[in-house]
């Protein structure tokens, strides 16, 4: 039976039940929800599962300690205890992020340094020689974070956010993230069951991660690497077995439409598109919202429209009242869905959402509602055998506090828990029984191409991509992309210098 240890996967405030849902059916033991995580019991494959499979993670940790500390000099002598030997050696280099939530530590850059310490001051007591530090590629990544009095210690086994997928070649502004957005999808319950349309799709992430989520398709497909790749006892034919394996991927025998009124944005979602090698399974038009017409075919519609905040819109309401109108009359028989921010924009739209879910897209304190657009009048769509709320709906809107007490719809988030990294603030660590227990790979990366190519056969023209490739993509650059010979599986191409 194989060891297993606690880990902890975070995410964005409002995505913790999705993915808690996502580490259930990935397999993980003792899920439990906190803020802006979800802590877990898992073996090596599942840590390794975890970073490269998961849609709604942006980072997943390895506790090794958990301690209490009400000064400095307590962290120090906690972080000091751990032997360090069996995660450094003086050839490593390393780096420290926190996050500090105590009247005891009031700059988390302090507690960051303390660990620093603690760690050089052991190998030069015991060696002579100290580890260096290294904040843009370190071999080591630690992350400590401090509630009150209590300590957590970690291994980050991502090192760069898992949102960073691999395939953004160019943004426009203010794109959604592609955690957030994969969270939204998966939490209308589409898994490519009929057409997915977005109206107004930028530069088409959620398009992209709604064909990731239609294939089953990891989203770790797209990354260069991972931060456990350097760990002294990283398994490279486990990690190589887990990327190649296909077996959970699926046919979608739909379409996914995306459209915007801007060119600029057109062009750059079907650049992002190309990239994902997912050009069959998606097609971006340039079109207004104004001018969109009942789709052919059974839809989903899911879109994240301009809410006046990093987006200047002329008529942001006027917006929200079109929007109403097109699903109206344009949208019957079909469910939409939009995330938005001010409750003056939702109520231009002019339709009773049957649910309303709260979500925060960076600082912004937002709402996801689901419409359900039917014919004629709700009684006679109830008595045709409709249904406009389901009983799991009706469930989550009675619930209370679903939003914060005394919420102002339209208040940010401290500055201090804006942070990303804030999210273990209000969990409570249990004791684990288990709390102690704990081929040439990187050497030679082009000595890959016996393995098994990640993509079925007879998958259109992607069979042929290896995980090999993945070095190719360091050469490649924006500016010659298009004088180099394109990859294969769609053409699918890669920049070393991905964007936000």
């Amino acid at each position: 039976m194989t060891q297993q240890f606690e880990i902890i996967a975070k995410t964005f405030m409002g995505l913790e039940p999705v993915l808690a849902k996502e580490l259930t059916q990935l397999g993980a033991d003792d899920v439990q929800i906190g803020r802006r995580m979800v802590s877990f019991k898992g073996d090596k494959e599942l840590l390794y599962r975890a970073n490269f499979q998961l849609h709604t993670a942006i980072r997943i940790l390895k506790p090794i300690k958990h301690f209490k500390a009400l000064s400095a000099d307590d962290v120090y002598e906690g972080v000091k205890d751990i032997d360090w030997t069996g995660y450094l050696s003086v050839d490593k280099t390393f780096a420290v992020d926190s996050v500090v939530f105590s009247d005891e530590f009031r700059h988390s850059k302090f507690v960051a340094y303390k660990v620093k310490d603690a760690i050089v001051d052991q190998f030069r007591e015991k060696t002579g020689q100290r580890p260096n530090i290294s904040i843009t590629n370190p071999d080591i990544r630690l992350h400590i974070h401090i509630a009150d009095d209590q300590c957590t210690l970690c291994l980050d086994s991502s090192g760069e956010s898992l949102h960073r997928r691999g395939y953004r070649q160019e943004s426009v502004e203010a794109p959604i993230n592609e955690v957030l957005a994969a969270g939204i999808i998966l939490m209308t319950g589409w898994q490519g069951e009929c057409d997915f349309i977005d109206p107004m799709c930028g530069s088409g992430t959620l398009l992209i991660e709604a064909a990731l989520i239609a294939h089953n398709m990891a989203p770790g497909l797209f990354r260069k690497e991972y931060a456990f790749e350097k760990w002294p006892d990283f398994d490279p034919e486990l990690f190589d077995e887990i990327y190649n394996d296909d077996s959970k991927e699926r046919e979608f025998h739909h379409h996914i439409y995306g459209y915007d009124v801007d060119i600029k944005a057109v062009n750059t979602a079907l650049l992002n598109v190309k990239a994902a090698g997912l050009s069959s399974d998606i097609t971006v038009t340039e079109r207004d919202f104004k001018d969109f017409t009942q789709p052919k075919e059974k839809s989903i519609m899911v879109t994240n429209p301009p809410y006046g905040e990093r987006i200047s819109t002329p008529d942001l309401l006027g917006t929200y009242k079109m929007i109403g109108e097109r699903l109206k009359h344009q949208f019957t028989g079909n469910e939409a869905w939009i995330l938005s921010y001010r409750e003056e924009c939702f109520a231009q739209i002019g339709l009773k959402p049957s649910i309303k879910i709260p979500v925060f897209n960076g600082s912004l304190e937002c709402e996801f509602r689901k419409y359900q657009m039917f014919d004629g009048k709700m009684r006679e769509f109830r008595e045709e055998g409709g249904v406009v709320k389901t009983e799991e709906e009706k469930r989550q809107m009675a619930e209370k506090r679903r939003f914060k007490q005394n919420r102002e719809f339209k208040k940010r988030l401290d500055e201090e828990q804006e942070n990303a990294e804030a999210d273990i603030r209000s969990f409570k660590f249990r004791s684990l029984e288990h709390k102690e227990q704990k081929k040439e790979f990187r050497s030679d990366r082009n000595n890959r191409d016996d393995r098994k190519p990640f993509r079925r056969d007879d998958r259109d023209d992607r069979k042929s991509y290896k995980r090999n490739d993945r070095d190719d993509r360091r050469s490649f650059r924006k500016d010659d992309r298009y004088g180099q010979k394109p990859f294969k599986k769609n053409n699918r191409r890669f920049r070393d210098d991905d964007e936000d």
